[in-house]
């Protein structure tokens, strides 16, 4: 069964339960009215947000140490193939004298070719001439045995 209760006597019970909430609740009270706990707070969080701050100061100086390894890393990659270049303009310049020197050795075998070509022709015509003399020497000595066989 439900009681209804004036606001007097509302009002009674409140200031009654105010007077002695601090004896029913000693440790809450204390923690209620003590106002250190907020400053402690406040100092903790004070604490965190400077450490935060070295932590983003911090990440940022690895952030520029990466930026400068990464940097002198370009560096070194730029020099490794430039080097690589100039050793290719070598290798390129290499090929270019070997192909002079293969243009003159094909030169070289040029005349070769034309001095046995003058060879081979000058040993045709003293081959032919030879022949001739053979054939020449062959038909008169025929003849010269067919005459003396008839003469004879």
């Amino acid at each position: 069964m439900a009681m209804i209760l004036k606001k007097e006597e509302l009002q009674l019970i409140g200031e009654y339960v105010q007077g002695h909430l601090s004896e029913w609740l000693p440790e809450q009270a204390t923690h209620i009215s003590n106002f250190s706990y907020p400053i402690e707070l406040t100092e903790r969080i004070i604490r965190v947000e400077e450490e935060l701050k070295t932590q983003r100061e911090l990440m940022k100086q690895g952030f520029e140490e990466m930026d400068k390894r990464f940097t002198m890393m370009q560096h070194n990659i730029d020099k490794r193939f430039e080097q690589v270049d100039k050793h290719f303009e070598q290798v390129d310049k290499h090929f270019e004298q070997v192909d002079k020197h293969f243009e003159q050795v094909d030169k070289h075998f040029e005349q070769v070719d034309k001095r046995f070509e003058s060879l081979e022709r000058h040993f045709d015509k003293r081959f032919t001439m030879m022949f001739s003399f053979i054939t020449i020497g062959f038909v008169g000595m025929a003849t010269m045995m067919s005459v003396f066989q008839f003469l004879g």
